[in-house]
């Protein structure tokens, strides 16, 4: 919620964010999707200010090994230092500002820029310069010139970084986030790893879409996804994935857990096999296994475009086939206002049989890779949205109603875990308007 007794952050026009958002009415004006100054101040109040994902540490298991990030529109190096150390570096040279690393990933000792030299170890530290005694004459003072640091903090093996010194701690920043994130990412003893390079794709839309469905909505999955049930992937019943809760959570987060329909039997504990079943109930507190026994399918996001999505889908057209879960992790990094690159991560318990594993990562990729088709009828929909909502008369005069749920969000319900649920239906945008009222809340604060 903004508050108005303090001095608003005001656009060019003279436009408030609280004139194009009121996410107690679930009032949003469609200008917050495709215009370019909104977009250049939410690097600004958002992601140089909030805690950014960047990595897993499964992708960085042994010393020297890096990934190549963002954080906001700056470029990162996602580095392992040594066995407990990782280290996020502004992926800028100190000489000249040249892109210092330019690979996606591998192992080195040592990164060395290309434009003259200047060679950097993993802690960002200058360790040399092509003949820097003869040619600076003793000027060259290597303390002066570490690449810049982001803070780092970790949490069930997802790395989070910050360049903000003054954010809260990542634990603070989570909240009750972190429940969800223990039952999702790090439900067994061994936990979650990443299987392969996260898959990388650009769709024509804007960040927040892609984020706000993931938190909120729920109510798309039949008509967004209808070809998945002309197929005999999903039941035709229009409330099919209405029966669960959503909660909203302090800071923006949200997630939704869909269970079974009373009247469609489906495997308990997201069909997960037995070997990770019993290796949940080692780990898991006893409210954890009711909720995660109640969980056929979860999407979620982390403010701001950190998503997950855990669920359990038929493998094929086969009549008879079994459920198979996957995990998914995904960035929505945003490049301009009507454009995203995705990327996109396959993840598994280490405790998992290797069949299980093989059969689960196909199943992703198969419904939620590049190609699948559930992931090509979300971006169809989100890209819609960025091209028809960017005209004068969309900007100046339409209004989008963010309003399902106003009139039920007292209902609490028995559902075992922390933050504010709504546990009759997940068809409700209570978790939208929590979306956006810590985006314009943000937005709206004076730097």
């Amino acid at each position: 919620m903004i508050n108005k007794t303090l001095k608003e952050t005001q656009l060019s026009d003279g436009t408030k964010i609280s004139d194009l958002v009121d996410a107690e009415k679930g009032i949003i004006s469609p200008r917050i999707f495709s215009d370019q100054e909104i977009y250049d101040l939410e690097q600004e109040k958002i992601f140089s200010k909030v805690w950014n994902f960047v990595a897993h540490e499964t992708e960085i298991p042994n010393v020297g090994d890096y990934v190549t990030r963002f954080v906001a529109n700056d470029p990162v190096i996602v580095v392992r230092e040594d066995e407990n150390k990782i280290n996020v570096l502004l992926n800028v040279c100190m000489h000249k500002g040249m892109h210092l690393c330019r690979t996606d990933s591998g192992n080195t000792k040592s990164f060395r820029c290309i434009y003259h030299g200047w060679t950097y170890k993993a802690d960002g530290a200058v360790m040399g310069a092509p003949a820097a005694k003869e040619a600076y004459k003793g000027a060259f003072d290597r303390n002066q010139f570490k690449l810049v640091n982001a803070r780092v903090e970790r949490y069930a093996g997802l790395i989070f970084a910050t360049f903000n010194q003054d954010a809260a701690p990542l634990d603070e920043y989570l909240g009750d986030m972190k429940w969800y994130i223990d039952l999702y990412f790090n439900r067994t003893p061994l936990g979650m790893e990443v299987v392969g390079e996260p898959a990388r794709w650009i769709i024509k839309a804007n960040w927040k879409s892609a984020a706000d469905n993931f938190a909120s909505d729920s109510y798309h999955t039949v008509m967004t996804h209808y070809s998945g049930v002309e197929l005999g992937q999903l039941p035709p019943n229009p409330m099919f994935a209405s029966f669960g809760v959503q909660v909203a959570m302090e800071n923006g987060h949200g997630i939704g857990v869909i269970g079974a329909p009373p009247n469609i039997p489906l495997p308990e504990y997201l069909a997960l096999p037995k070997e990770i079943v019993e290796a949940a109930h080692a780990k898991l507190t006893e409210p954890q296994l009711e909720a995660l026994r109640r969980s056929n399918f979860v999407p979620g996001n982390v403010f701001p475009n950190f998503s997950l999505l855990n669920v359990m889908q038929l493998p094929g057209l086969e009549e008879n086939e079994y459920p198979i879960p996957f995990m998914s992790m995904r960035v929505w990094q945003p490049k301009g206002p009507n454009e995203i690159e995705l990327l996109s991560w396959f993840l598994v318990e280490k405790e998992a049989p290797q069949e299980f594993k093989d059969a689960s990562r196909d199943n992703y990729i198969r419904n939620f890779g590049a190609s699948g088709m559930f992931e090509a009828d979300d971006a169809e929909v989100w890209s819609g949205i960025a091209r028809v909502t960017k005209g004068v008369t969309a900007k100046k005069q339409l209004k989008l109603h963010y309003i399902m749920g106003l009139d039920a969000e007292h209902e609490q319900g028995n559902w075992p875990g922390p933050g504010k649920k709504i546990a009759q239906t997940t068809y409700t945008e209570q978790n939208s308007r929590n979306f956006f009222g810590y985006w314009a809340q943000l937005m709206s604060e004076e730097s």
